[in-house]
């Protein structure tokens, strides 16, 4: 199968600049793909414009050459998807990012651009969206899309900003818990807990996890939960 993704879990690491923590692996994904345009999606973005959210972006993208145009101020966002040299989808929340792009019916032009082999990066929600569901998202549904059918460009399901902690004097359900939960209503797909500086390159059947050195934890109903660290073969995601 087709397809030339960069999953990131995260912007933004406590101490470190927007996006810096994965500024390199950013560029190294435009400069394999030789991408200088990339059109970009900013619908998760809720509790600041587009126009802000976009700016932000262009800010550190323009740093390595590669110039932004966000889809929200184009006329015709399926024909901007259809002619995109590359799309990134930025983070934050998962329900209001699947909504708007429902609503723009952009599902299967996204889809099926990805299936052309065209470079498609995000993070956190962005990421979410190349799942075959937002179900796994870590969100609140401050909005009711359509369904929560993604875009399936992947067969398992992303848990970005995984979690082991459990506060002291917390009551509620880790995030593990919470993930069993979805292993007993969805008991044949597998769940990646991708930790915050980690991320995804996925090429064709290959996959790859990438960034700093902390463990991917998978997840699959009737197993023991697994550890992963960087150089694993984790090729059976993808089956």
């Amino acid at each position: 199968m087709n397809r030339n993704l960069l999953l990131i879990s995260n912007s933004t690491n406590p101490g470190e600049p927007y996006l810096g923590w994965c500024k390199e692996i950013i560029n190294d994904f435009f400069t394999k793909n030789s991408v200088k345009n990339v059109l970009f999606i900013p619908y998760a973005g809720v509790s600041m414009t587009y126009d802000v959210y976009a700016k932000r972006v262009s800010d550190v993208f323009e740093t390595m050459g590669v110039k932004l145009t966000s889809i929200h101020t184009l006329p015709d966002p399926v024909k901007a998807v259809k002619e995109a040299e590359a799309i990134v989808v930025g983070g934050g929340n998962t329900f209001h990012l699947l909504n708007e792009i429902q609503r723009n019916k952009l599902i299967e032009p996204v889809r099926e651009r990805i299936a052309q082999n065209m470079p498609y990066m995000g993070w956190s929600a962005g990421s979410n969206m190349a799942c075959p569901t937002i179900k796994t998202t870590n969100d609140m549904p401050i909005i009711e899309p359509q369904s929560f059918n993604a875009f399936g460009v992947i067969p398992f399901q992303i848990n970005p900003h995984y979690l082991d902690a459990h506060p002291a004097g917390h009551g509620g359900e880790t995030r593990e818990d919470r993930l069993k939960e979805f292993m007993v209503v969805n008991p044949d797909i597998y769940i990646a807990g991708l930790r915050e500086a980690t991320a995804f390159l996925v090429n064709g059947d290959k996959i790859e996890l990438i960034g700093r050195e902390k463990n991917l934890r998978v997840f699959k109903a009737g197993q023991e939960a697994q550890e992963y660290a960087i150089g694993s073969d984790i090729n059976f995601l993808l089956k």
